[in-house]
């Protein structure tokens, strides 16, 4: 997933898009989130978990890029 992708995303994503964001498939991405071991918060909101893409970009730098200017 490439930058301009990265900060196109909605305020959550799902823990598929996540995991593709940080290079993880989707299987390994859920048993990280049930060992406590993934890397963003993540928001169960009923059947479902949710990742807050602010987070998401933080954990991957993306942050200081869009301060530093960085351009897409």
């Amino acid at each position: 997933m490439g930058l301009e992708e990265l900060l196109a995303l909605p305020a959550t994503v799902n823990v598929t898009t996540a995991g593709r964001a940080l290079g993880i498939g989707r299987d390994k991405a859920y048993e990280l989130i049930r060992n406590g071991k993934f890397p963003v918060r993540t928001l169960p909101l009923g059947g479902t978990v949710r990742v807050p893409t602010v987070e998401l970009w933080k954990v991957l730098g993306i942050e200081q890029c869009r301060e530093a200017g960085v351009s897409t």
